[in-house]
């Protein structure tokens, strides 16, 4: 018996890697299609900046965990408010940021959330906005997400643009 209960948290375990593997290809996914965009366009690649991937990264995972979608973290502060806590300031000026997110039931690749986002004005303008110079990705998934989700399987992209000014 003391076998079986070791075994499942090892299974969990190996599950939950390989789910975070497979997050993190899509993350890897979605810089190289939003690239490709960019360069297209005659714009400059962005780079993947730590802070705004943990950023990123914090909000996919709070809007999964609390049921909610939306730019506003879940207290209601505005997105920008969010991202300065993971911006360190510096004497030469502060950060300029932009934000798109994307969910869908249940799992969503690159190609098509570079698709849908390139489909709104909105989202569209943030991925070929010239000053970007940096981004944050995260992508989450779970296998039943509360509230605005209605406990479907769901996956969150959020992808934090920005610029030193």
């Amino acid at each position: 018996m003391l076998v079986a209960l070791v075994a499942v948290p090892a299974a969990v375990a190996r599950h939950s890697v390989a789910r975070q593997t497979s997050m993190q290809a899509l993350d890897s996914g979605v810089l190289v299609q939003l690239n490709a965009i960019r360069t297209s366009h005659g714009l400059v690649p962005l780079r993947l900046n730590p802070s705004l991937a943990a950023a990123a990264l914090s909000h996919s995972s709070e809007m999964l965990a609390d049921g909610y979608f939306a730019h506003e973290s879940v207290d209601g502060a505005p997105f920008w408010k969010r991202l300065s806590a993971y911006s360190s300031s510096s004497a030469n000026g502060g950060w300029s940021v932009g934000e798109n997110l994307l969910w869908s039931s249940p799992d969503v690749g690159a190609d098509k959330a570079l698709e849908l986002w390139m489909a709104s004005p909105e989202h569209r303008h943030n991925i070929l906005t010239a000053r970007w110079r940096d981004i944050g990705i995260a992508a989450t998934h779970v296998d039943s997400a509360p509230g605005t989700y209605g406990g479907r399987a769901v996956t969150v992209i959020t992808t934090d643009f920005g610029v030193r000014s």
